[in-house]
Protein backbone atom coordinates (compact mmCIF):
# COMPACT_ATOMS: atom_id res chain seq x y z
CA UNK A 1 0.00 0.00 0.00
CA UNK A 2 1.38 3.40 -1.04
CA UNK A 3 1.37 6.10 1.62
CA UNK A 4 3.07 8.70 -0.55
CA UNK A 5 0.76 11.70 -0.99
CA UNK A 6 1.57 12.94 -4.44
CA UNK A 7 0.06 13.85 -7.77
CA UNK A 8 2.31 13.33 -10.78
CA UNK A 9 0.22 14.58 -13.71
CA UNK A 10 -3.03 16.48 -14.14
CA UNK A 11 -4.45 16.23 -17.66
CA UNK A 12 -7.20 18.55 -18.85
CA UNK A 13 -9.36 17.68 -21.84
CA UNK A 14 -9.44 20.48 -24.42
CA UNK A 15 -11.09 21.18 -27.78
CA UNK A 16 -8.38 23.19 -29.56
CA UNK A 17 -4.59 22.99 -29.03
CA UNK A 18 -3.79 26.51 -30.30
CA UNK A 19 -6.55 28.18 -28.27
CA UNK A 20 -5.56 26.32 -25.11
CA UNK A 21 -1.86 26.99 -25.62
CA UNK A 22 -2.54 30.72 -26.00
CA UNK A 23 -4.28 30.76 -22.61
CA UNK A 24 -1.52 28.90 -20.77
CA UNK A 25 1.41 30.46 -22.63
CA UNK A 26 0.21 34.07 -22.91
CA UNK A 27 -1.93 34.15 -19.77
CA UNK A 28 0.16 32.28 -17.23
CA UNK A 29 3.42 32.72 -19.13
CA UNK A 30 4.15 28.98 -19.11
CA UNK A 31 6.46 27.29 -21.63
CA UNK A 32 5.58 23.83 -22.97
CA UNK A 33 8.17 21.12 -22.39
CA UNK A 34 6.56 18.83 -24.97
CA UNK A 35 3.89 19.29 -27.60
CA UNK A 36 2.46 17.61 -30.66
CA UNK A 37 -0.84 17.82 -32.58
CA UNK A 38 -2.80 16.24 -29.69
CA UNK A 39 -1.19 17.17 -26.38
CA UNK A 40 0.91 19.83 -24.65
CA UNK A 41 2.80 19.27 -21.38
CA UNK A 42 3.95 21.99 -18.98
CA UNK A 43 6.48 21.24 -16.24
CA UNK A 44 5.11 22.54 -12.96
CA UNK A 45 6.84 22.76 -9.59
CA UNK A 46 6.51 19.12 -8.64
CA UNK A 47 4.06 17.78 -11.21
CA UNK A 48 3.22 17.88 -14.89
CA UNK A 49 0.16 19.60 -16.41
CA UNK A 50 -1.11 18.18 -19.68
CA UNK A 51 -3.71 19.60 -22.05
CA UNK A 52 -4.95 16.88 -24.39
CA UNK A 53 -7.64 16.87 -27.06
CA UNK A 54 -10.82 15.60 -25.37
CA UNK A 55 -11.48 12.79 -27.82
CA UNK A 56 -7.91 11.50 -27.51
CA UNK A 57 -8.06 11.68 -23.71
CA UNK A 58 -11.36 9.77 -23.74
CA UNK A 59 -9.85 7.17 -26.08
CA UNK A 60 -6.82 6.76 -23.79
CA UNK A 61 -9.06 6.32 -20.73
CA UNK A 62 -11.30 3.86 -22.53
CA UNK A 63 -14.30 6.08 -21.80
CA UNK A 64 -16.76 7.27 -24.45
CA UNK A 65 -16.30 10.96 -23.52
CA UNK A 66 -14.31 13.17 -21.20
CA UNK A 67 -15.93 13.91 -17.85
CA UNK A 68 -17.20 17.40 -17.06
CA UNK A 69 -14.87 19.58 -15.03
CA UNK A 70 -17.69 21.49 -13.29
CA UNK A 71 -16.97 20.07 -9.84
CA UNK A 72 -13.23 20.80 -9.86
CA UNK A 73 -11.11 23.91 -9.61
CA UNK A 74 -7.35 24.14 -9.76
CA UNK A 75 -5.57 26.79 -7.69
CA UNK A 76 -2.57 28.84 -8.72
CA UNK A 77 -1.13 30.80 -5.82
CA UNK A 78 0.78 34.04 -6.35
CA UNK A 79 3.23 35.99 -4.19
CA UNK A 80 1.04 38.94 -3.17
CA UNK A 81 -2.46 40.42 -3.40
CA UNK A 82 -1.70 42.70 -6.37
CA UNK A 83 -0.50 39.71 -8.40
CA UNK A 84 -4.01 38.18 -8.23
CA UNK A 85 -5.57 41.09 -10.14
CA UNK A 86 -2.69 41.29 -12.63
CA UNK A 87 -2.78 37.57 -13.47
CA UNK A 88 -6.58 37.49 -13.75
CA UNK A 89 -6.27 40.34 -16.27
CA UNK A 90 -3.66 38.49 -18.33
CA UNK A 91 -5.71 35.29 -18.31
CA UNK A 92 -8.80 37.15 -19.54
CA UNK A 93 -6.76 38.80 -22.31
CA UNK A 94 -5.47 35.35 -23.32
CA UNK A 95 -8.96 33.91 -23.86
CA UNK A 96 -10.15 33.06 -20.34
CA UNK A 97 -13.62 33.81 -18.93
CA UNK A 98 -14.20 35.55 -15.63
CA UNK A 99 -15.99 33.36 -13.10
CA UNK A 100 -15.46 35.57 -10.02
CA UNK A 101 -13.85 38.99 -9.89
CA UNK A 102 -10.90 39.26 -7.52
CA UNK A 103 -12.00 40.02 -3.98
CA UNK A 104 -10.89 39.61 -0.37
CA UNK A 105 -12.54 36.54 1.21
CA UNK A 106 -13.50 36.57 4.92
CA UNK A 107 -10.69 34.14 5.79
CA UNK A 108 -8.06 36.56 4.44
CA UNK A 109 -5.98 36.94 1.33
CA UNK A 110 -7.25 37.66 -2.18
CA UNK A 111 -8.74 35.44 -4.86
CA UNK A 112 -10.46 35.44 -8.22
CA UNK A 113 -11.65 32.68 -10.56
CA UNK A 114 -11.07 32.36 -14.30
CA UNK A 115 -12.11 29.54 -16.64
CA UNK A 116 -9.76 28.48 -19.41
CA UNK A 117 -11.23 28.36 -22.95
CA UNK A 118 -12.49 24.81 -22.26
CA UNK A 119 -14.25 25.71 -19.01
CA UNK A 120 -11.65 24.43 -16.51
CA UNK A 121 -11.88 26.63 -13.41
CA UNK A 122 -8.70 28.21 -12.06
CA UNK A 123 -8.58 29.97 -8.71
CA UNK A 124 -5.90 32.66 -8.68
CA UNK A 125 -5.08 33.22 -5.03
CA UNK A 126 -2.84 34.89 -2.53
CA UNK A 127 -3.10 33.51 0.99
CA UNK A 128 -0.84 35.09 3.62
CA UNK A 129 -1.27 32.01 5.84
CA UNK A 130 0.18 29.72 3.15
CA UNK A 131 3.82 30.65 2.69
CA UNK A 132 5.23 30.23 -0.80
CA UNK A 133 8.91 29.65 -1.52
CA UNK A 134 10.92 31.02 -4.46
CA UNK A 135 10.01 27.99 -6.58
CA UNK A 136 6.26 28.51 -6.06
CA UNK A 137 5.71 25.66 -3.58
CA UNK A 138 3.04 26.41 -0.97
CA UNK A 139 2.73 24.80 2.42
CA UNK A 140 -0.36 24.61 4.55
CA UNK A 141 0.26 27.28 7.16
CA UNK A 142 -0.84 27.19 10.76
Amino acid sequence: MSRQQSISVITLGIEDIARSKRFYRDGFGWTPVFENDEIVFYQMNGLMLGTWLKDKLAEDRGAPSAASSGGVSIAHNVADAAAVDALVGRLLAAGGSLLRSPDDPPHGGRRGYVADPDGHAWEIAWNPAWPMDDEGHVRFGL
